[in-house]
Formats: structure tokens, sequence, C-alpha cells
């Protein structure tokens, strides 16, 4: 009887096993097509015909790349549009990193007066939605001539980039310990030192996944860029998308801009899944050190 008793809790546990797995995976498997439905509708969009963009096929029938061309012809601007995007993004994940770094590292490791203060207006800052600040900046801009300007697009991304890369740096940088700089200080190292030789070494793989984000988020920018020019070469490019009117004369731009849309998020994806991995394998390498 007792070996009977003692069998029946394994048997449902074995029994539960499979169903819970299948559970599981059903679950991811709706999450992955709910995110990726839309963008496999916008790959097989961007692939169809002009003639053909309103047809509810499940793959293009033929498989055409005129959308494509017709989004890099010279007339669209579009290839001007790209560089702009990446002057902003690229400028302003620099500035992020580096004023975000040595900010989060002060948080983390020094002790100040109102340092708690500090933290939380940080972090109360990046609550602020954009289009709170677009009406003072658009004015302030106007009044010192920076309309049309790289600055005025890269300005108002620091005040949203920066508060949430020094709040996830900082909470990176306290996970170390603080024995290394110790050491490193013993050894004869000042605390800048300790801070670039042994600290900021350690800190990539966060110092990786904030640039992701700034990065990303500085490219999808839509309020303040579409706010601060009016300029079509100085316009990125998701203001240039949504300004599209159709490659082909007076026809619904759709096509072009699926197309456009494939040009900006593909390199995007392509980005993260190589950072990704860099990550993982960065975090596995500092904890065996």
């Amino acid at each position: 009887m007792t070996t009977h008793a003692t069998d029946r809790p394994s048997r449902r546990a074995s029994a539960k096993g499979p169903a819970t797995a299948v559970l599981r995976y059903f679950g991811v498997a709706v999450i992955v097509v709910y995110c990726l439905a839309p963008f496999f509708w916008m790959v097989v969009s961007a692939f169809r015909r002009p003639s053909d963009q309103f047809q509810l096929s499940a793959l293009p029938r033929p498989w055409s790349t005129a959308n494509f061309r017709a989004v890099f012809k010279p007339e669209v601007g579009f290839g001007r549009a790209l560089l702009n995007s990446l002057v902003v993004a690229g400028t302003t994940t620099v500035i992020t990193l580096v004023i975000g770094t040595v900010a989060a590292y002060a948080l983390a490791r020094l002790e100040f007066r109102f340092k708690n203060l500090v933290a939380a207006v940080i972090i109360a800052i990046s609550m602020f939605p954009p289009i709170s600040i677009v009406v003072p900046l658009l004015k302030l801009f106007t009044d010192i001539k920076w309309i049309n300007t790289y600055q005025a697009m890269i300005v108002p991304s620091l005040s949203f980039a920066l508060p949430l890369a020094v709040w996830y740096l900082t909470s990176f940088f306290r996970q170390l310990p603080a024995e290394l700089e110790q050491a490193a200080m013993i050894d004869g190292c000042t605390r800048g030192q300790a801070f670039r030789k042994v600290i900021l070494p350690l800190a990539a793989p966060g110092v990786f996944t904030t640039a992701i984000i700034t990065f990303i988020a500085a490219w999808n920018d839509f309020i303040i860029a579409l706010s601060m020019v009016n300029k079509k070469d100085m316009q990125t490019a998701t203001v240039a998308i949504s300004r599209f009117t159709g490659a082909y004369g007076f026809d619904q731009p759709y096509g072009t801009q699926m197309a456009a849309g494939v040009v900006v998020t593909v390199p995007l994806v392509l980005a993260v899944l190589a950072f990704q991995r860099r990550i993982v394998s960065g975090l596995t390498a500092g904890g065996l050190k």
C-alpha cells in the first residue's frame, strides 16, 4: 500500500509534464505569431507589384522589387533621409553613452548630498511624453535658429535617452563588487583609472545593451523630427515615410511605404541579433572571471 501511495504523486507529475509543455509552447507560439504578423505582412506587401498592392494573398504573386526601386529614386530622397537618421541616432547614442556612463557610475559608487533626489528627478524626467516638450522647444529653437538642423533633433532625443541610460547603467554598476576598484586602487590606480581599466570593461554588456536601446529609440523617433524639421533634405527616415505621396504619380503609396519600412526595420533587427549574441557571451565571460 505504501508503495502505491508514493507512486501516485510521481505519476501525476509525469502526467502533468506533457500538458504543461504543450501549453507553454502554445503560448510562446501565439506570442511569436502576434508579434511577427505585422512585420510579415509588411514584407509581403513590399514585394507586391504596385498594381497588386490591395491583394490579400499570403505571398506576392508574382514577387516584385518595383517598390524598392521606387523608394530609392533620386527625386524621393529616401537615401538622404536614411543618412540623416543614422547621423541623429548615432550621435545621440554616443553622447548618451559618454554622459550616461559617468553619471551612472557616480550614482552607483559615490556618496553625495541629495543623491536620492537626483536619482528620483532623473527617473521622473523619463516619464514625460515627448509631445509635452515639443512646443516650448520649437519656440526656443526658432529663436536661436536651430530649426532644420541636426542638433534640433539630437538635443531633445538626449532628454529622453539619458535618463533611461543612467537608470539602467546605475543598476548594472551596483551589481559589480566594489572590491574590484579597491584592489585596483591598492595597486596604485586612481578612482578614474580603476573605472576605465577595471569597471568599464566588465560593464561592456550593459553598455552594449544601453547603446542598442538608445539607438533604436533615436532611430524610431518621429514626433520630434517631424516638429523640428520642414526641409526635405534634413528629414529623417520615419518622417520621409510618412510624407510619401506615391512614387508612381497620384497613387496610394502603400507599397512604397511598406518597402521603406522594410529598409528601415531589417538593419535594426540584424543589429539587435548580432549585439545580443555579444552581450550573452560577455555576461558569461564576466561570470567566469
